[in-house]
């Protein structure tokens, strides 16, 4: 879509790339700062981020300078939400072990108290942000009967309602719950917002989901949870340094893991580039931007 109307160039120093270019492409891996910025220079109108999330992406350095940001909602809701529940499953029913276990060769035959795991249904969800994604972990769980907590920023009545969430206070919901799945942005009111403090009012036992962001968790505190058995499990899709995985969470047995993978179908991710070049398109052809995060 971009190649049948502008010149396009992909990889390589972008730095160097970047100078006279008028829209820029970018994906959670690339940190949009002024310095790029600048090496784009007064031709730069559009910064196209490949993800729902900006938090890569100085938004002010941006508006200073009058170019337009945008980002992809919507088309990776139902694909994110899914890996949510599917990594609350699997840390609950000990996937990851038995998965271990049976590759190694060590796999000895059914046992009645082998690898006994927890069920989701009967249980209390807490879903940490009732944004696009967070309501769409909240319709996914309808099936589990399972009981739902959420946070906002916002009461939503008609949304909690529909959805049969109980809007609760950060306190209350992992006090509550039992699993705890992340659903709101990483910015610096939410950089760790699950530190050792908070871990400590989590429910005992609880599991901890993240398909978020990585920095919303302090990684040692959360290694540190699981190995004082504060949590049950976790499942984690995100983490803080990425693609660097603390050694630590790797060895532990009660952790599934996975390399960011929330928007990994094929259907997503051609989605997501289908709106990233309709951003671009827009914004460079005089029009508004299909997706704006600012313009």
């Amino acid at each position: 879509m971009l190649a049948e109307r502008f010149d396009v160039e992909e990889g390589g120093d972008l730095r160097r790339q970047a100078a006279g270019a008028a829209a820029l492409v970018a994906d959670p891996t690339v940190p949009v700062d002024g310095e790029l910025l600048d090496a784009a220079g007064d031709t730069l109108r559009v910064v196209a981020n490949f993800a729902v999330g900006y938090d890569n992406i100085d938004v002010e350095a941006c508006r200073a300078r009058g170019v337009v940001v945008t980002n992809t909602p919507d088309v990776l809701t139902n694909a994110n939400a899914a890996l949510a529940v599917a990594l609350m499953l699997a840390a609950a029913r000990r996937l990851g072990e038995a998965e271990r276990l049976v590759r190694a060769g060590r796999w000895t035959g059914w046992e009645p108290g082998q690898l006994l795991g927890r069920e989701l249904s009967g249980t209390v969800v807490g879903i940490l942000g009732l944004g696009r994604i967070g309501r769409r972990v909240a319709e996914l769980l309808r099936g589990f009967d399972v009981s739902l907590l959420g946070t906002s920023r916002s009461p939503h009545p008609d949304v909690e309602q529909r959805l049969a969430v109980d809007r609760v206070s950060f306190d209350e919901l992992v006090g509550r719950s039992d699993f705890v799945t992340l659903h709101v942005p990483l910015s610096e009111e939410t950089r760790h917002l699950i530190d050792d403090d908070a871990l400590a009012r989590f429910k005992p036992g609880a599991i901890l989901v993240n398909t978020a962001r990585g920095g919303l968790i302090d990684s040692a505190a959360l290694v540190s949870a699981l190995r004082a058995g504060r949590l049950a499990g976790a499942g984690l899709d995100v983490y803080e340094n990425e693609p660097k995985v603390p050694q630590e969470l790797a060895e532990l047995e009660n952790v599934v893991l996975a390399p960011h993978i929330g928007s990994a179908t094929a259907t997503t991710r051609d989605a997501m580039a289908s709106l990233v070049a309709e951003n671009v398109i827009a914004v460079l052809e005089g029009h508004d931007p299909v997706t704006p995060v600012w313009r």
